[in-house]
């Protein structure tokens, strides 16, 4: 059962999400204490909550929602999902599991999770993973649910109330935006390739990042696309799926009926 705040079912495009609810990630201010890392877990009950070794940071998992990309000792990201206004995942995800929020994140219904794994696929960003239950064998996806019941409830983000430095910040997309790039001039002069990454990236990004450097330095892609076979999945693949099912169902149908029609002209 979806949510009952959520209504966007179909890719926003370019709709103003300016009022969406969103994340500021200011890699300038990260100062690597894992604090977003411990209440993720700790809030949606995940395994692992020890500090971990800064020099082999933990890979995004079924259980592990947030992590920190470390280019090197002294600079780290915060790694999650980046809750895209165009969301590959939600484009390829066969069953509506994936969706959009109606306040703008890609919101999660583990219970109609196929596994899949187109998800895990498509993502620009390799957020999504899988693994498999050893009872069942059936494979289940895991990611940043972007605290939905805490969101809806008016609280913030559970990372984003962990953190001791400022370095995240919960808000409107629109605030948000605005204080990035106030922040971006800030440090300009000390470091000359800092930007604003998420702004115009996939439809906009409801995570935003004050970068001190140049995104590939952080492991975020130049210009994340859409992957190919997500579009044609949704636009032509997925569409025939469903006609082709109704053919089938339809050639039962008929099926039926001749037989009936038989059967009946057998005992007149």
């Amino acid at each position: 059962m979806l949510h009952p705040l959520s209504s966007l079912n179909k890719r926003p495009g370019a709709s103003d999400n300016s009022s969406d609810m969103a994340m500021m990630v200011d890699v300038s201010k990260c100062v690597g204490c894992w604090w977003c890392y411990a209440a993720c877990k700790q809030y949606n009950g995940l395994p692992n909550t020890v500090k971990p070794d800064p020099e082999q940071p933990p890979e995004l998992e079924q259980d592990t929602w947030t992590t920190l990309a470390t280019p090197d000792a002294k600079r780290f990201r915060k790694h999650a999902c980046n809750h895209c206004t165009d969301a590959a995942c939600v484009e390829v995800c066969p069953t509506g599991a994936l969706y959009y929020h109606k306040l703008g994140f890609v919101a999660y219904d583990s219970s109609k999770c196929s596994g899949c794994g187109y998800c895990a696929e498509a993502c620009p960003f390799g957020v999504p993973h899988l693994a498999g239950n050893k009872v069942t064998g059936i494979s289940v996806m895991g990611k940043c649910t972007f605290c939905i019941d805490r969101v809806v409830a008016g609280e913030q983000t559970a990372c984003s109330e962990a953190c001791p430095n400022d370095a995240i910040k919960f808000g409107k997309r629109g605030e948000l935006l605005q204080e990035c790039n106030e922040r971006v001039n800030n440090i300009k002069a000390e470091h000359p390739n800092a930007s604003v990454y998420g702004d115009k990236q996939l439809g906009g990004l409801h995570v935003l990042y004050v970068l001190d450097d140049k995104p590939s330095v952080y492991d975020l892609p130049d210009d994340p696309q859409v992957p190919i076979a997500a579009t044609l999945w949704q636009d032509i693949i997925q569409p025939l799926g469903w006609a082709a099912a109704v053919l089938v169902i339809g050639g039962l149908g008929m099926n039926y009926l001749v037989a009936r029609s038989r059967i009946k002209g057998d005992h007149e």
